[in-house]
């Protein structure tokens, strides 16, 4: 029997390289990746519209949000363990009906309930395309170098749709109604079902282990009630109600391996987690992502509320740096083939640590242009490093477990996602509220409105006008600007642990000619 290294050496040294064919089906294969990655960004531009139609209660609007990634992180890994076992291609097509006639239903929805329910049900479609992807790129790009830039692409396609989830949205709000951000889903995902079954090859594991309904139930007692967890604690701060989800999860989840170490024929192989090119490359994933989207978070109301630009414009002020994450991503490729990954992905994180110091800078200086050059530094960094980290992901896997690795890797991202907004945020929140100075004036009610939130209190100074409301203004941009320097610089101790665990854990990585 041979070894997992044996195994995926194997495979590299049979690798062909793919003709007009493998690119076409690339294309393909990025409609879904372009249109998760949009709708990321773009419900938070649609939800005043929906509470103002739907009225939901402060609860209800939490969880048309939350829904989706709850049940996404939680199946994913799933997912991923079916499609190596029915076909990956297969669960991608399953995903795309179902994701796209969701959609259509979540745009007529006509109440709270049905909206959620609808996001609930996205998420599990949402949860088959995503693993299918990254996998059938493994098994269509055998040739490491061929693969290395369809990742590329796959990673700069997700930096594209971030991009553009503003921009779309605002067009989309600013001439139809609320349920267009989640009819754009149709036309995007039709032609994929019409291209995939003839440009996309099926693949599956050709010796599958039997479906485990007990570790289909025990992964997802491990991941949601632990993403649940994190969002209560950030949100409520420390409580009974966001420790017992981790705790319950975490318990759940050390039942899941030691499962997962007995079975004969396991859900997810975790001899995985045994090479370190694998669990490092992971690891690099998670924190680079906590560290993008927290960025994102803070930038993304200072543009708005401190310095007023309009969703559309802020958008567009964040531009620069994720077109640079794309070119960065693609531009790494022959680089990572003549350097190993220790090397790469450190110095690119260089980049990364550089943008977060100047964030923690250009945000009390009041300079746009010195944001926007800040994100570029960042962007330039998280490109490189996540083409390269995502690779390595599929590189460690033999192909038959391609499935389930992809489905590992978009986990650490989804959790990445998770974190970045309710750890930072969280973190950013509370420095806020620490760092805020009522003026004197301010009457009690715009004072409570304005401890809560960024947005609250530059509404409170909007309504309360003259004086009075320019000092609440100017108080809360210098509290919120003064947390964003403290959460900026711990953005920077996460990108230098990225850089230390790539030192350690990626050698030996490099491409040979």
């Amino acid at each position: 029997m041979m070894t997992l290294t044996q195994e995926i050496s194997l495979a590299e040294a049979q690798g062909r390289r793919v003709g007009w064919r493998g690119w076409a089906a690339l294309v393909v294969l990025m409609l879904p990746v372009l249109l998760v990655s949009v709708d990321n960004t773009v419900l938070s531009f649609a939800l005043p519209s929906i509470a103002l139609d739907l009225e939901p209660t402060s609860t209800q609007q939490l969880w048309i949000i939350d829904a989706y990634p709850l049940v996404l992180a939680g199946l994913l890994v799933t997912m991923g363990t079916l499609g190596d076992r029915f076909g990956r291609r297969r669960m991608l097509l399953i995903g795309a009906t179902g994701f796209a006639a969701v959609s259509a239903l979540a745009a007529f929805a006509p109440s709270a309930e049905w909206l959620i329910a609808a996001r609930a049900a996205m998420g599990v479609f949402g949860a088959m395309l995503m693993p299918s992807t990254l996998s059938l790129l493994r098994s269509i790009f055998t040739d490491r170098d061929q693969r290395r830039l369809a990742i590329a692409v796959w990673a700069a396609m997700f930096s594209a749709g971030s991009a553009l989830g503003p921009i779309v949205g605002g067009l989309l709000l600013e001439h139809f109604s609320w349920g267009s951000v989640f009819l754009m889903a149709v036309p995007v995902l039709v032609p994929l079902l019409i291209l995939a079954p003839i440009l996309v090859p099926e693949s599956r594991d050709p010796k599958p282990g039997r479906i485990d309904p007990l570790s289909i139930a025990l992964s997802m007692a491990t991941m949601i009630p632990v993403v649940y967890g994190i969002k209560e604690l950030a949100v409520h701060g420390p409580g009974l109600g966001a420790w017992l989800p981790v705790a319950g999860g975490i318990g759940f989840g050390i039942l899941f391996v030691r499962r997962q170490l007995r079975a004969s024929a396991p859900m997810l192989d975790m001899r995985l987690f045994r090479q370190g090119t694998f669990s490092g490359a992971l690891a690099v994933n998670l924190l680079s992502v906590i560290a993008l989207v927290g960025f994102l978070y803070f930038v993304a109301q200072h543009l708005q509320l401190v310095v007023g630009l309009s969703p559309m414009m802020a958008g567009l002020a964040l531009v620069p740096g994720l077109a640079m994450m794309i070119v960065s991503g693609l531009a790494v490729v022959p680089i990572a083939k003549r350097w190993p990954a220790r090397l790469v992905v450190p110095t690119a994180l260089i980049f990364s640590l550089a943008g977060y110091v100047a964030v923690a800078f250009a945000t009390g200086s009041g300079s746009l242009a010195a944001l926007v050059a800040a994100f570029v530094s960042l962007g330039i960094g998280i490109g490189a490093a996540e083409t390269v980290s995502n690779e390595l992901v599929l590189a460690s896997a033999p192909p038959a477990k391609a499935g389930a690795a992809s489905a590992v890797s978009e986990t650490a991202y989804e959790l990445g996602a998770v974190l970045g907004t309710t750890v930072l945020g969280g973190i950013l929140t509370a420095l806020y509220r620490t760092n805020l100075v009522i003026p004197d004036g301010v009457p009690d009610a715009a004072a409570a409105a304005s401890e809560e939130t960024l947005a609250g209190a530059i509404h409170a100074a909007d309504l309360l006008g003259g004086a009075a409301g320019e000092a609440l203004r100017d108080a809360a941009a210098h509290a919120f600007d003064a947390g964003v320097t403290v959460t900026a610089l711990i953005g920077a101790g996460l990108v230098v642990l990225a850089g230390v665990v790539a030192a350690t854990t990626l050698g030996g990585s490099r491409q040979k000619s």
